[in-house]
């Protein structure tokens, strides 16, 4: 049943780019943590994918180059 109520989210979700989605778990995150009860149904769950979307989107940028052997 999670599935089914989480998945299209988080497909639609997974089309974000970084500041976009960053600001989205922020505000989530938030929500989440600040009010004693639940006010969205599963917010914990969709913070958690939120937040595994944003870690599979960071990329190093500016880094050093990878080195050749």
């Amino acid at each position: 049943m999670t599935r089914l109520l989480l998945a299209p989210f988080l497909r639609w979700a997974g089309r974000l780019r970084h500041p976009t989605l960053f600001k989205l778990t922020a505000v989530l995150f938030a929500i989440s943590v600040l009010w004693p009860f639940d006010p969205i149904p599963l917010i914990d769950e969709i913070v958690l994918g939120l937040a595994t979307l944003l870690l599979a989107n960071w990329k190093d940028r500016g880094g050093a180059p990878p080195v050749r052997r």
